[in-house]
């Protein structure tokens, strides 16, 4: 969740590594080489003797007040909670160097799509001795995927982001314009929309969030990263992929939605006036709105996603994080205990619900009333009914690569120098596969094609 919107990147349903590629791989990460240990070993099994303190760095607003709540009733673990940014030239970049330099906190939040990444450097604490019998069905069955590779648990899940249509229901009455339920009625209404009023747009298509462009892939049923006889087969550029890119290059091209880049002054300020009329965002977005848009509330309303076919029922996901202990932490059967608890206990989920707007990972609250409560800014609507609707239908086959950060990377320059006008969103796939297959091979991973 970067910024005061707490944005997440996309979970997905398995970003694991090949169990049998080289132990030795070379990962360039934010411009630092770091090598994977080729053994790694085991975090000590035995709990610390008296009382210890923990270090923990995440972004979830409004975390303190959980934190304070376990120390209150955990005297010999008390943890020490630093807010930090997000996104991989904050914190990441932070925690990769802590890693190498083996100064790295106890605990951290991490999203799932950069698990894999950190995985790769040696620098995160199986867990698994420490996970209690049973644990795995407490959550969402893609999210504890993500966390583990084989036997070994590298995480706990904490929350997902299920994609649906946020949009302005008081501008659709007044243009006369239909909730769009398929991409093509979608490029009706922004054509309509923009018609009957030039100030405003249907959406903002700034290109400069990955996180955001690969949910709507998602959705369309792109498959960028597939294990194959234990070597990666790539596809950023598959069809599906290219249908979405050509289809927004199309609504670029025709000036029918804005280019203000992501998170910036102007995008905000679209939320709040016409200029983002609508917004295919994840159930954190709600919050995201509810902060940057105060004088609509009252005016937006949630909805599915458009679909590719009518009468489908499909949809993207964008966000997911989870908490890990780092290798380094001298106590991490204490560091998994606060994990499961932050993350599994009823009292700590609801008040990251209440306070932050997280879509939780785990089951025994998604039907609870402090995730379906009304709204009054969204005109009283139970928002996270139509969140919990779609979040059983995200296709849970989308897995991530090991070079995540590589490829945000590559996808941002790419596509935002397409919505400048150089090249299109297509060719900037094609880029973006390009260098992602040689980077994966340059670093030793095997790579089918």
């Amino acid at each position: 969740m970067p910024h005061s919107s707490h944005r997440l990147i996309p979970s997905t349903s398995s970003g694991r590594l090949p169990n049998k590629l080289p132990n030795k791989l070379l990962f360039s990460i934010f411009g630092v080489l770091i090598i994977t240990l080729s053994a790694c070993g085991g975090a000590s099994s035995a709990a610390s003797s008296g009382p210890v303190t923990l270090t923990f760095w995440s972004w979830v607003p409004n975390l303190q007040p959980v934190v304070d709540s376990w120390n209150a009733t955990h005297p010999n673990i008390q943890v020490k909670f630093s807010e930090v940014t997000s996104g991989q030239g904050g914190t990441y970049a932070k925690m990769f160097t802590a890693i190498k330099a083996k100064n790295a906190p106890d605990l951290g939040q991490i999203e799932y799509q950069f698990l894999p990444t950190f995985e790769g450097t040696g620098g995160l604490a199986d867990i698994s001795q420490y996970i209690p019998a049973g644990t795995s069905s407490k959550f969402v069955g893609w999210t504890w995927n993500q966390v583990t590779q084989g036997k070994a648990v590298y995480a706990v899940p904490q929350d997902t982001g299920p994609m649906a249509l946020f949009y302005r229901k008081d501008l659709f009455t007044k243009y006369n314009i239909s909730v769009p339920t398929t991409w093509a009625e979608y490029a009706d209404a922004a054509a309509k929309l923009h018609a009957a009023n030039p100030s405003c747009y249907i959406t903002n298509f700034g290109a400069t969030d990955p996180g955001w462009i690969i949910g709507l892939m998602w959705q369309a049923g792109g498959r960028w990263f597939r294990v194959n006889n234990n070597a990666w087969t790539v596809g950023i550029n598959d069809t599906a992929s290219q249908q979405v890119a050509n289809y927004w290059q199309g609504l670029v091209d025709q000036k029918l939605v804005k280019t203000d880049a992501d998170w910036s002054d102007a995008w905000y300020k679209d939320l709040d006036n016409c200029g983002s009329s609508t917004w295919v965002s994840a159930a954190w977005g709600a919050n995201t709105i509810i902060s940057n848009a105060p004088d609509t509330k009252g005016d937006w309303a949630v909805a599915p996603m458009p679909q590719w076919t009518a009468g489908g029922q499909v949809a993207g996901n964008w966000g997911g994080s989870s908490t890990v202990v780092f290798k380094d932490s001298a106590h991490p059967k204490e560091a998994a205990e606060f994990a499961l608890w932050l993350n599994s206990t009823t009292q700590p989920v609801e008040l990251m619900v209440k306070g932050a707007q997280l879509y939780p990972a785990l089951t025994s609250e998604l039907s609870s009333p402090a995730v379906n409560t009304p709204s009054d800014f969204y005109g009283g609507q139970v928002v996270n009914q139509v969140f919990g609707q779609v979040s059983s239908q995200v296709d849970t086959q989308f897995q991530w690569g090991p070079t995540m950060d590589q490829v945000f990377t590559d996808m941002n320059d790419a596509l935002g120098a397409a919505v400048s006008g150089n090249g299109t969103l297509s060719q900037a796939l094609d880029t973006v596969q390009t260098k992602t297959v040689n980077a994966m091979k340059a670093a030793g991973i095997s790579v089918n094609g």
